[in-house]
């Protein structure tokens, strides 16, 4: 017979799976609660119908784009030309459907497949020019500002006044099923991701090239290319944020992108602290988003000033990223017992101190 688990030895496994409940689920449960604590505080605005749409139309580009994030940072990358690259493929649709006559599905097309190759680009200078991410994309990114104001003249792309087509304009004003139209997009890029990253060999890669590189390349994964598609992938959502941006403003602004790149990074950094701990994911990053979108009109209608936005996601990514980063140490740390030591199956060296072992 087995001996029976000891007291400490259940209160290890008590504390694991509680740990592991809050990891997973924590920032879900905060959302709800915050939705109900700001329902309580404003029952006569915060949990209406259109204050739900709202915040669903609201967020669903910061939604795009921090989807799109997700994608490089799964591969151990950042995509720092998200904000810039917004900027650009907004411009450019605005630009080819207003100056240049273009239809407006042919200009949308092609923003979005320049997306993708813009994001190849980031790519191969990454990799091959063995350049630092953060580095090769702010440098690319500055690039696409230029290409933005060498577009705009530094000056706003403004219709005529017949506007612009009603089928471009319904890609963001449009409702279904009572909802906006953007919701469904979010979701829709969702369950893509969710499949492509969880699902597919293409996903597994990236993480395990996110995870370590060089044990990638030694069993056989092309760590290279797999980090232009991911880069590509990033550019091709990047460019369809663009899209659904300049249907939502429906004038070009050379320097809005800019205003999007935080919120992004938040929602990937926030996420890979949920529903799968220690990593990028897109159901995640869904959760994130919307804690952010609840945090965000809740304190909103409390009246908050203008400042209380960049405070609160500046804020949030210090939470984010210190909360990322502390999942990731208890995923790498052996367990241990009540008392500290290592359990009887367990080297003691592997129990990981100051000295050495897991960080």
């Amino acid at each position: 017979m087995s001996p029976a688990p000891s007291s400490s030895s259940r209160r290890s496994l008590s504390g694991r799976l509680h740990g592991h409940f809050i990891g997973t689920y924590g920032l879900l449960a905060l959302t709800v609660l915050l939705f109900l604590v700001f329902s309580l505080v404003l029952p006569d605005t915060f949990p209406t119908r259109d204050n739900v749409s709202s915040i669903l139309s609201n967020q669903s580009i910061p939604a795009v784009l921090a989807l799109g994030a997700t994608i490089p940072i799964a591969s151990g990358k950042f995509d720092l030309s998200l904000g810039y690259g917004l900027g650009l493929a907004h411009v450019l649709v605005l630009y080819l459907i207003v100056e240049a006559g273009w239809p407006w599905p042919l200009a949308c097309l092609t923003v979005i497949l320049g997306g993708t190759l813009a994001g190849a680009v980031n790519g191969v200078v990454v990799e091959f020019a063995r350049i630092d991410s953060f580095i090769a994309t702010l440098g690319t990114g500055s690039m696409m500002y230029a290409v933005t104001g060498w577009i705009t003249d530094g000056s706003r792309i403004v219709p005529g006044p017949d506007g612009l087509p009603a089928a471009f304009t319904g890609l963001y004003d449009s409702r279904f099923l009572g909802l906006p139209l953007p919701a469904f997009y979010v979701l829709g890029l969702v369950v893509v991701l969710w499949l492509v990253l969880e699902r597919l060999p293409f996903g597994r890669y990236l993480y395990v090239i996110g995870s370590n590189p060089r044990a990638a390349k030694i069993i056989g994964i092309p760590t290279h290319r797999y980090c232009v598609y991911a880069f590509a992938g990033s550019g091709t959502v990047v460019g369809f944020a663009g899209v659904l941006l300049a249907a939502q403003q429906q004038i070009g602004n050379p320097s809005v992108g800019l205003d999007y790149l935080l919120p992004a990074f938040v929602g990937v950094l926030l996420g890979s602290t949920t529903i799968k701990p220690g990593r990028a994911n897109a159901l995640g990053t869904l959760v994130a988003v919307t804690v952010l979108a609840v945090g965000l009109a809740g304190i909103g209608q409390l009246g908050a000033e203008f400042w209380a936005t960049p405070l609160f996601n500046g804020g949030t990514l210090l939470i984010a990223v210190g909360l990322a980063g502390y999942s990731a140490r208890r995923r790498l740390r052996p367990d241990t017992t009540a008392t500290g030591r290592p359990p009887a199956n367990q080297p003691a060296a592997a129990a990981g101190d100051e000295g050495g072992g897991a960080p």
